[in-house]
């Protein structure tokens, strides 16, 4: 995604987070997960020019993308990890919030960006970072790992059962060559994990979840953010996540119903319609989660 291009990115279940968030006019509400700016726009249609959002991302793209898309909407894109919202809010002299969203997917603009590896028909480098400054790319990964600790990460991360199967093709094909793109390790895996004619999803994409996890310490940056963001919100105010995996809506789950501060909205994770889903493939698996902070 380039700074100045339109964004690709359709946001998931837009309907959904506005009726759960509730975001009144002049409220101030949190988007720690900018991406596209689809949910980022919506929020700041609701809260109107008295009105705040916050939109942070780990990836700076997504964020100079922000700063030439939103006109005069009430927006402030700010590069950062959601995890560090308190420090954020301190720098800017803001108590609390009336409501934070957190989108745990890619955008459509990060898949589409050739340089980050993102799509498995990439034929650029095998990076998978949302913050190319920070860490090592997934490619680097690959190369020094031993097919142990490849296979630990590919069956924690991604609930993959042909993990060792993976993991043994990555190590015999590095020593003829490095696994450097993304259409490469698609391929890998793809010869390595049988697949029936009825799956409905590339048998890759548990391997390079997986490796996103890992490379960007995605399970580990939510659970501290699930830990410290109700702390931001004003007693009333509301939490909304999105998570496309079991890992992430697990977390969110137990941390909801751990939290003394907070009061569970949905019994049950709220799903995209089949009308969305025919729309937005994507949005297929797709959990919606929301909680308030309570009053005492």
């Amino acid at each position: 995604m380039s700074s100045s291009g339109p964004t690709q990115h359709v946001p998931v279940l837009a309907e959904e987070v506005v009726a759960w968030l509730r975001p009144a006019a002049g409220a101030t509400i949190v988007d720690g997960t900018l991406g596209g700016g689809g949910h980022t726009r919506l929020l700041a249609q609701a809260v109107g020019p008295a009105g705040r959002v916050l939109a942070l991302d780990r990836d700076s793209a997504a964020v100079d993308a922000a700063k030439s898309q939103f006109g005069d909407l009430p927006i402030n894109p700010l590069h950062g990890n959601f995890a560090d919202l308190p420090e954020v809010l301190a720098e800017l002299g803001i108590a609390a919030v009336d409501g934070i969203l957190l989108d745990l997917g890619l955008s459509s603009d990060q898949l589409a960006d050739e340089g980050r590896g993102f799509s498995f028909h990439s034929s650029g480098p095998l990076d998978l970072r949302f913050d190319p400054s920070v860490g090592e790319p997934a490619w680097k990964l690959l190369e020094r790992l031993s097919e142990e600790h490849l296979a630990e990460i590919i069956f924690r991360h991604g609930e993959e059962r042909y993990s060792r199967r993976i993991a043994r093709c990555i190590v015999a094909r590095r020593r003829d060559a490095p696994v450097k793109t993304s259409q490469t390790l698609a391929e890998l895996v793809r010869a390595a994990v049988p697949r029936s004619r009825h799956d409905r999803i590339d048998p890759a994409t548990r391997t390079f979840q997986a490796l996103r996890i890992a490379v960007n310490d995605e399970l580990k940056w939510l659970e501290v953010a699930l830990r410290r963001l109700p702390d931001c919100l004003r007693p009333g105010g509301r939490m909304v996540v999105i998570s496309f995996h079991s890992l992430e809506d697990r977390l969110v789950k137990q941390a909801f119903r751990s939290d003394e501060q907070l009061d569970v909205l949905t019994r049950r994770p709220v799903r995209a319609s089949d009308a969305e889903v025919a729309a937005n493939p994507r949005a297929r698996s797709a959990k919606l989660r929301a909680a308030v902070r309570t009053e005492s």
